[in-house]
Parts: C-alpha cells; sequence; structure tokens
C-alpha cells in the first residue's frame, strides 16, 4: 500500500489528539518518577504564565529554530558568501552571534535531524542516513524530543516543513510533541517526478520514478496526495504563512516554532516573485526566498513587540550537495560537503539573536554540535532533561558568551552510513583526526549542470589523518606524523566511541545503543 493510502488510512481510523496522549502517558509511566513531574508542569504553567508581563522580565523565551536543507557553510553573506543573497540572515547575525564552529552530527538528513531533535548521537538511537518513503521505522517514541520538552513547560508547539524522521503515522511530527504541523514527510526529491534524476555516485538513472507520490500533511491528513513541481514553488511562501499565523495565534504565551524548509535541496523550486532575481542562478533564487522568509519572521516579531522575548536558531542539516553543481551550494573555505565527514560536510552556517541575552555582533569561534541545542535551551528554560541518557552537553554558557565559560565536552564523533566511525575532533574543536574510511568526491572534477548530478569518485583514507582545524580550516595539511601524542590521543577517544556506539568499520558493537537497536539495519542506499 502506498504511503498515502496508509497516513490517511490512519488519519481517518483514530483520534490523533487521545492516541497522541496514551503514547505519552505510556512513555512516562515507563520511565521513572522524575518523567512523572512533566505531566504537572504544563498545568501549572497553564497558571504561571497568563500572570506574568514583559515588562516583569520573567517570561520563558519563545524559540523559533529555523533549519533549511543543504545550506552551505559559503551561501550566507555573513560567511563570506558572495551575490547579496541573505540580507536578512546577515541581519540576523549583525544582532546577535554568528557561530563559526557549529556541526550537524552526520552529513546526511534523517540522522542529522534525529540529533538535533533528541539531543543524541542518531547511532544511537537508530537511525541511519535518509529514511525513504517505505521505510518502517522513524524517531523512537521513547525519546524525549525537543518539542515533548518544550510542551511540559506549557509552550505551543509547531513544526512546519520537511520532517524526514518517519512518515508512518506513529511516527510523524503530532506524535513527537507537536501541537500541529505542516509539510512534507520527507525530501522532495522522493518523488516520481523527475524521471532523468541521476544517482550521485554512478550518473546514471536512479529509477526514482518508482517512488510513490510525495504527499503534504497537516496534523495527520494528507492535504495534497501528490505534489507537482507547482506546488513544490509554493512550498517556502506557504510555510512562512503558517510560520506567521503561528506566531500570532501564540503571542500571548510562550512558543516553540520548528521551522524545517524544504529548499534548497534538490530538486529546485524557487518561487514564482524569486525566480530569476539572484546572479547565483536557481540556487540563489530559492535562498533569497528563504531570507525573505526570515525576514518575514523578524517582521512579525517587532510587530508583535515579541524581539525580545525570542530565541531565533538559524542552521542547516548538513554542507551542500556538491555533485549538483549549479544546483548546490558552497562550503566555502571547507573541504567536501554532503555526505562526508570533512568539514564542508558537518560544519554548517549558524546564526542566533535573543536581545539582552545574546551581546549582537559577535562572533563565537566555540565549537558546538546540533546535540548540545536541546540540554542549553532546558537549561535557558528550566526544563529538566530528558529521563534517558543523551549525548549533548549544556552550553549556554558558551552560547550566550558569558565569562570564563569552558567547553562541556571532552570530544565529539562524527559517524556515518551504519554506524561507520569516520572522525573525531576534541570537545574545543583545535584538533581533529579523520578515521580510515571511504567517502564520495568529485576529486576536483566540476558539478552537474540543471540539476543532473556528476558522478562522484570514491575516495579512501587508508591511515588515520590530524588537522589541526584552528590553523587548516580547509584540511589540507595531514600533521600526523609530527604529533603522535594527538594521534594517540584522539584514538583513545575513537576508542570510547566504539565500546559506547560500536563502529561497523572495525567490526565493534556498541554497548550504548539502545537496546532495542543493537541489531544494525541494512546499509539506506541514500546514505552511501
Amino acid at each position: 500500500m502506498e504511503m498515502t493510502a496508509i497516513l490517511s488510512g490512519a488519519a481517518a481510523s483514530f483520534n490523533p489528539s487521545a492516541r497522541s496522549a496514551s503514547i505519552s502517558a505510556f512513555r512516562w509511566i515507563n520511565h521513572s518518577m522524575r518523567a512523572f513531574v512533566h505531566l504537572l508542569l504544563p498545568l501549572s504553567a497553564l497558571f504561571m504564565f497568563p500572570s506574568q508581563s514583559r515588562a516583569e522580565g520573567n517570561r520563558p523565551p519563545n524559540v523559533i529554530l529555523i533549519f533549511a536543507d543543504d545550506l552551505g557553510y559559503g551561501d550566507l553573506g555573513c560567511y563570506g558568501g558572495a551575490g547579496g543573497l541573505t540580507p536578512n540572515l546577515d541581519r540576523l547575525a549583525a544582532e546577535g552571534c554568528k557561530f563559526t564552529n557549529f556541526h550537524v552530527s552526520q552529513p546526511v538528513c534523517s540522522a542529522s535531524r534525529a540529533s538535533l531533535m533528541t539531543g543524541c548521537y542518531a547511532n544511537r538511537i537508530g537511525i541511519h542516513g535518509a529514511l525513504f518513503p517505505d521505510a518502517k521505522n522513524g524517531l523512537p517514541a521513547e525519546e524525549t524530543t525537543m518539542a515533548e520538552m518544550f510542551r511540559a513547560k506549557g509552550y505551543k508547539t509547531a513544526a512546519i516543513g520537511k520532517w524526514h524522521l518517519g512518515s508512518q503515522p506513529a511516527y510523524l511530527p503530532t506524535r513527537q510533541g507537536f501541537d500541529e504541523y505542516l509539510g512534507l514527510p520527507y525530501s522532495n526529491d522522493m518523488w516520481p517526478h523527475v524521471a532523468d534524476y541521476l544517482d550521485h555516485k554512478s550518473g546514471k538513472p536512479s529509477g526514482r520514478k518508482n517512488l510513490p507520490a510525495l504527499p503534504l500533511i497537516e496534523n495527520e491528513s494528507v492535504i495534497d496526495p501528490d505534489v507537482d513541481s507547482e506546488d513544490q514553488r509554493k512550498l517556502t511562501q506557504r510555510y512562512t504563512a503558517r510560520a506567521l499565523s503561528f506566531i500570532e495565534r501564540n503571542r500571548d504565551q510562550p512558543f516553540f516554532l520548528y521551522l524545517a524548509h524544504t529548499m534548497p535541496h534538490i530538486p529546485l523550486f524557487p518561487g514564482r516573485d524569486f525566480e530569476g532575481r539572484s546572479k547565483r542562478g536557481m540556487y540563489g533564487d530559492v535562498v533569497m526566498e528563504i531570507d525573505d522568509s526570515v525576514g518575514k519572521i523578524l517582521a512579525s516579531l517587532d510587530r508583535l513587540q515579541l524581539t525580545r522575548d525570542t530565541l531565533v536558531i538559524f542552521s542547516s542539516d548538513n554542507g551542500p550537495w556538491l555533485c549538483f553543481g549549479e544546483h548546490g551550494g558552497s562550503a566555502g573555505p571547507l573541504r567536501e560537503g554532503k555526505s562526508t565527514c570533512w568539514e564542508g560536510g558537518t560544519r554548517v552556517p549558524c546564526v542566533m539573536r535573543w536581545p539582552g541575552k545574546i551581546d549582537g555582533g559577535r562572533t563565537s569561534p566555540s565549537m558546538m554540535m546540533t546535540i548540545d541545542l536541546l540540554p542549553s535551551l532546558a537549561s535557558m528554560i528550566g526544563a529538566p532533561l530528558p529521563p534517558r541518557p543523551i549525548d549533548g552537553k549544556d552550553v549556554s554558557a558558551l552560547l550566550m558568551g558569558k565569562p570564563g565559560a569552558t567547553h562541556p565536552h571532552d570530544a565529539y564523533y562524527f559517524y556515518f552510513r551504519v554506524n561507520e566511525l569516520h572522525a573525531v575532533t576534541e570537545g574545543d574543536g583545535s584538533w581533529k583526526l579523520v578515521l580510515p574510511h571511504s567517502y564520495p568526491s568529485l576529486a576536483g572534477a566540476p558539478g552537474g549542470k540543471g540539476g543532473r548530478s556528476a558522478a562522484m569518485k570514491t575516495i579512501k583514507v587508508e591511515k588515520p589523518e590530524l588537522y589541526h582545524l584552528e590553523t587548516d580550516l580547509s584540511e589540507t595539511r595531514n600533521v600526523a606524523d609530527a604529533h603522535p601524542e594527538k594521534v594517540a590521543w584522539l584514538l583513545a577517544r575513537a576508542e570510547k566511541a566504539r565500546q559506547d556506539l560500536g563502529d561497523r568499520l572495525v567490526g565493534r558493537k556498541g554497548t550504548g545503543i539502545r537496546p532495542e537497536f543493537q541489531k544494525e539495519p541494512a546499509e539506506n542506499s541514500e546514505s552511501k
């Protein structure tokens, strides 16, 4: 049965709110007395928040998290991008902080988003690569999501845009702590309308024309069973309109908005008002439209006098898909891009603004990862951490630039494909050890044209390579032979990761993988 039929049938067969309540109750019962407190917090918040005024300064912050898809480190003006594509994002950076060493946990869609939502390395919770329409799994119900954390504190929550954490009804955003949802369940190229789509490894037709129709979902109902090219042109403006509506409707109470744009993931579809406007072709057009969306949201916050009450975060789910050439983004000075654990694949643009809390015009070189957002936001709103152990740590002091703030991480780990450990960095991001593995690369060849992918070569790293990122951001100088002590230190951290999370490349199974995911799945073709 096609996914759309499953969704439509499921939506008609049960009461979503009742089902969500039962799942939440089951989760709390199984989590311990600590989690039981979550039942009481929303009730107390209902009484607490209305009595608080902005003048008192004790209103918990609204949080708007905007996530682009495949946007590169070098695509924003404030990161050196050319073409004047992002004046609103550049303003956001000027009024807040630009983070130059912000990373995703994996350079691919679903795994990256799983870490964002849960604060866990994605392989710990059974998410690998990018989930396809026929995937039977999704973000596990047992994990506490960022949305559930906010809702337990009395926030209204909304997810708008690309989800890609499970397309079956049990895994949709409305089952993961979001009060409402509008968007696509997975990537916009997972559809049947582009028959000549080329595989990014072989350069040959991939056969994606056999995929089911791409649905647009509202809450748990399919409202457009076959999103076509014209529908895709309207996605960014449609998402923006829903985001503005959500902000307006919840102006008098704390809210969490997760806006995950479909673009600039291929295939590219700029809205009619932006088509042909940029100097970077169609890719620049869709980036301009995303920037315009950000501008509309900032204007809405100003109009509603919510600017000082709102933390706005903008980032990307991974680096640019370089094999698509003119339809792909720019990694700037970074090496490689999406589908690799070189800096161009995991280091992404990130700007944050919270007037009065984050000093404007600041640039932070402090390393952070998306796994750190959940615990940091928990600290800001006074929420308890999830009952299950997570990997992220509270970096809110670094985020807000507090004097004397130190980094809580010993090291960060970069996994890809199905549980392959590709790299390890020091917690402060100064040194990086690239471990033996293979990765796709254009190897100096040009990317594709007209929305087609160029064939990529498979390159192998034969032995550990060491890079000092503070002086070699582009990872051009392997200094392993000159610093054996640093290699040994990072190899010890890699061994710690293997004991905990495993490493398929050396035949290790980790003891810290959630028990229900100890058996590794087959490789997902999108993660190769």
